[in-house]
């Protein structure tokens, strides 16, 4: 077992993408956390908070400075373009981790509640190196975006994924994890997946996933698929699968297809040529793109792993 540290370097890692609206009451907030759990002897006098700015647009990165220059606690790390949500709080992670004992990662808009965060704390006192920050339900969420997860999470168990469901990269990792982290050097990242891959000892900690203090979602529909289909193609050979049934399946269709239209030939139930040529074109021409797309997506990411260009260039950092 390892050894337990009495007052640990706790590290809270937040990725930020154009929160200038949300960033002040954001670091507000985590700061007044670190400190009283400094006063209470809980952590390390040494704890702190990293924000990484994802190539934002907007005054992100000067409230970082400001914030970074008025007070020990808050750091800030500037990253050379925007690289996405995983990248950046990769970036984080490895940057940070040889100055603290465990990081917390937790989004900005502090819909993730803060107030478990010394529930994460006391678990890797006792020896948890993994706590996972779950929800309880999703009453905030959509309709759509409710059952589109449920979808989501449904898949990724049935493709014998080690995803914890309701969980949104809200977590506790000692350093080691993220020593372990630090050698799947992937470039199609999805840390929800990888993380649970590493092993060692985990909790769930359950809370109520707030609203949003200020400004708008950094995740539409368009990037909310984009992130479930890489986090389905990283972990599974799945959808790859699905195509040779479909291939199979289609093959018995058409042999019942093929009966069909010879029989139609002596009864004249159908005008001649018309279910023997249009039909199976438009059913197989729509497989076959179907399939095509699939395998594309699998030669995509093997062809953005081959380069191994780097997942992150920092551009500024401020202790």
């Amino acid at each position: 077992m390892k050894n337990v540290i009495i007052k640990p370097i706790i590290g809270i890692v937040s990725p930020c993408y154009n929160e200038e609206q949300v960033l002040e009451e954001t670091e507000k907030q985590l700061r007044t956390l670190i400190l009283d759990l400094v006063e209470r002897e809980l952590i390390s006098e040494k704890s702190f908070i990293a924000f990484i700015d994802d190539g934002s647009r907007d005054g992100t990165w000067e409230i970082i400075q400001k914030k970074a220059n008025q007070s020990v606690v808050v750091k800030g790390l500037k990253l050379a373009g925007n690289v996405g949500h995983q990248n950046a709080l990769l970036a984080g992670l490895l940057t940070y981790n040889t100055g603290a004992d465990a990081l917390i990662s937790i989004d900005a808009d502090l819909q993730d509640d803060v107030q478990i965060i010394e529930a994460m704390i006391q678990k890797y006192k006792s020896g948890i190196d993994v706590v996972y920050g779950v929800r309880k339900e999703r009453m905030t969420d959509t309709f759509f975006k409710k059952n589109s997860a449920l979808l989501f999470y449904f898949l990724m168990k049935k493709m014998k994924s080690n995803m914890i469901p309701n969980h949104a990269d809200y977590r506790l990792c000692s350093n080691r994890v993220i020593n372990a982290l630090s050698d799947f050097n992937e470039v199609n990242l999805f840390l929800r997946g990888i993380i649970p891959l590493i092993g060692f000892n985990k909790e769930i900690i359950y809370y109520d996933r707030l609203e949003r203090l200020a400004g708008n979602s950094k995740f539409p529909f368009r990037k909310m698929l984009s992130f479930a289909w890489n986090g389905i193609t990283s972990f599974s050979n799945f959808p790859l699968k699905l195509v040779s049934a479909l291939g199979f399946i289609i093959f018995i269709i058409c042999l019942l297809m093929s009966g069909y239209a010879f029989t139609a030939l002596f009864t004249g139930d159908t005008v001649p040529g018309w279910l023997s040529t249009v039909l199976p074109m438009y059913f197989l021409g729509g497989i076959q793109l179907f399939s095509i797309g699939i395998i594309g997506e699998y030669i995509g990411k093997i062809y953005a792993e081959v380069k191994q260009r780097p997942r992150y260039i920092i551009d500024e950092r401020i202790d």
